[in-house]
């Protein structure tokens, strides 16, 4: 039986080195841009009401939640919460990172397919994926004390639950990508940002975007080294 530093970790090495370079990325470019104040010195509050009005969504409200980056759309609630940060400070990353979250309320106003069908499956992945490693560790004791074909079954039914966590985050890539594209447009159509403050918003959201792209490579590792030690029970 294989402990969790087997030789097999070796295949999540790319994907972890990758989430570091992601989150630097992210990390530098809001720090970056949190500095360089818009020129409309419209605070992201200011800049997620201006985009949720435009769009008939006077109803949601805009609210502040604690901690740095913690900026999210609740579609249960229908809320937007905002970083202190982003909130209250009228800089390039605070108008983008706000208009990204006032993209996931359009879609979700608006039916968005993907929005809608990853919402609906975010409950159940996380109940089934969290099974997922306790799962396996029964298959691979019970494979270690000589049943091979239900130890062998058990830890296909926990592969099988984990690749629903696959399957989450390659549905989320669209969904996010989309609403940066729709917040780029919002800012731009309203007035949010100047048109040579375009290329400075899109960096913020392409890094932001980057982490969802590691997340994705990062379970998609822990799959294939699933099977690797499949293959070698």
């Amino acid at each position: 039986m294989f402990g969790i530093f087997d030789p097999t970790i070796i295949i999540m090495i790319p994907a972890i080195v990758f989430t570091f370079y992601a989150q630097s990325k992210v990390n530098h470019a809001y720090n970056k841009y949190a500095k360089v104040r818009n020129r409309r010195s419209m605070t992201g509050a200011e800049a997620a009401r201006r985009i949720l009005d435009s769009n008939g969504l006077r109803d949601v409200p805009v609210e502040i939640t604690q901690g740095k980056l913690s900026d999210h759309y609740d579609p249960r609630k229908r809320i937007m919460r905002l970083s202190p940060q982003v909130y209250n400070e009228p800089s390039i990353a605070s108008v983008s990172i706000a208009a990204h979250e006032a993209g996931h309320a359009i879609q979700h106003a608006g039916n968005y397919k993907p929005l809608k069908a990853r919402n609906l499956l975010a409950p159940v992945v996380s109940v089934v994926s969290n099974l997922a490693w306790p799962i396996l560790i029964v298959g691979l004791l019970v494979i270690s004390a000589g049943n091979h074909f239900e130890g062998n079954m058990i830890f296909n039914i926990g592969i099988i639950c984990f690749a629903s966590a696959v399957l989450f985050q390659a549905m989320t890539l669209p969904v996010e990508y989309n609403a940066s594209n729709r917040a780029i447009k919002q800012m731009n159509d309203l007035g949010i940002i100047y048109l040579e403050e375009s290329a400075s918003a899109k960096k913020v959201l392409s890094a932001a975007a980057l982490t969802y792209v590691a997340a994705l490579a990062t379970t998609v590792a822990t799959l294939l080294r699933m099977l690797v030690l499949r293959g070698r029970r």
